[in-house]
């Protein structure tokens, strides 16, 4: 089943296409769609006909229908590959004509697990700049569950230009209270589109200096395999470099450092203050971390103007072909833990671990 929403379709000036696939994936592109996202067509592909009729999506595949009569993949990899599969036809007439295609799953399921590799390589064979954006599962979830995240991951890998892995078990480490299992899932959500929004803001976003689409498939191609992605707001006297600091050092990336990356994309947006000093010491600083230990990497830089920021500088980093292992779930003794510097009082620290994102901007319920 494949159901079309034609005036959306038409009225698209980008050819940028979002698929969620599985119940993670499209309860993420409902998301996206109620945070009213800009510039891309959104899909939702499942196995499970409830869920999907209940998505808010522009464009809904039924995956499997003979295979799995709208019950879903019982949470086995396999069955989502061979749904994905017998509605590979569909799928593609989805994405057909995209530039570039996002995919978004929550990895250790049974739909997007084995769905999402078979759905990129449809989306590459299309000729699309094809941008997995996933979630590794929470702890809590169990091991069989993460056991199957890692063996997707795998064979997701290659399959995709770039590949971004949210760690879901930093989006709790980094909240400030204990959180119900469902707003866990929903701050989840909230991450994936904020990596997608970005992305696509850079690209569709005018500014002084400005990044194409062909740069972002260069830089993308070129750095094929794992990618990070990091946003950061500074304020204050070194407020550009105190954005581009925390933008490489998201507590969000896990650990993960962008030395040794390939390609680096920076998009810097501040008021009409910002100077090309600042741009440039910013840029450096960016530009010095990831060249550490290695050759300096190819980078595409981009600068806007928002007058709505006043004195803030916001940087975002997305740095290709990293060679971290994000599916290499490795046990961490206490030991091997990093301690806290305790020189910083706990509330600065505990606001200096959560994402820019989240500590700039309020939740809706504390807007009205």
């Amino acid at each position: 089943m494949l159901v079309f929403d034609n005036e959306k379709e038409e009225t698209l000036y980008t050819k940028i296409k979002v698929m969620g696939i599985g119940g993670g994936g499209s309860n993420a592109v409902s998301h996206m769609v109620r945070k009213n996202l800009k510039g891309a067509l959104t899909i939702a592909a499942n196995t499970d006909l409830q869920a999907l009729n209940s998505s808010l999506a522009h464009v809904k595949i039924q995956l499997g229908a003979a295979l799995t009569r709208g019950l879903g993949a019982g949470g086995d990899p396999e069955v989502g590959k061979k749904a994905m599969e017998e509605s590979a036809d569909e799928v593609r007439k989805a994405l057909k004509g995209a530039d570039m295609v996002f995919l978004t799953a929550g990895m250790g399921g049974g739909t997007g697990t084995g769905g999402i590799p078979i759905a990129a390589q449809i989306s590459k064979d299309l000729g699309a700049l094809t941008i997995a954006v996933v979630t590794k599962p929470f702890r809590f979830e169990g091991i069989p569950r993460i056991k199957k995240a890692e063996e997707g991951l795998r064979n997701l890998r290659d399959k995709v230009d770039t590949l971004l892995v949210i760690p879901n078990d930093r989006i709790i480490e980094i909240s400030e209270k204990e959180l119900p299992i469902k707003e866990a899932f929903a701050m989840a959500d909230e991450v994936l589109y904020q990596a997608v929004k970005g992305i696509i803001s850079i690209i569709n976003q005018k500014g002084i200096i400005n990044i194409d689409f062909a740069d972002i498939r260069t830089i993308m191609q070129e750095g094929k395999g794992e990618a990070i992605m990091g946003t950061g707001m500074g304020s204050g006297e070194d407020r550009a470099k105190e954005a581009a600091r925390e933008a490489i050092f998201s507590p969000l990336l896990d650990g993960v450092s962008i030395q040794g990356a390939k390609g680096i994309v920076t998009f810097i947006t501040g008021g009409e203050s910002l100077t090309l000093k600042e741009v440039e010491e910013a840029v450096s600083l960016i530009l010095e971390e990831a060249s550490k230990d290695s050759k300096e990497p190819d980078l595409v830089f981009g600068y806007a103007v928002d007058p709505s920021l006043g004195d803030k500088v916001q940087i975002t980093v997305i740095a290709t072909g990293i060679s971290k292992q994000f599916f290499n779930w490795e046990e961490e003794s206490p030991e091997a833990t990093q301690s806290e510097d305790i020189s910083v009082p706990a509330y600065l620290r505990k606001q200096r671990d959560k994402p820019a994102f989240l500590r700039w901007h309020k939740p809706q319920e504390e807007k009205e």
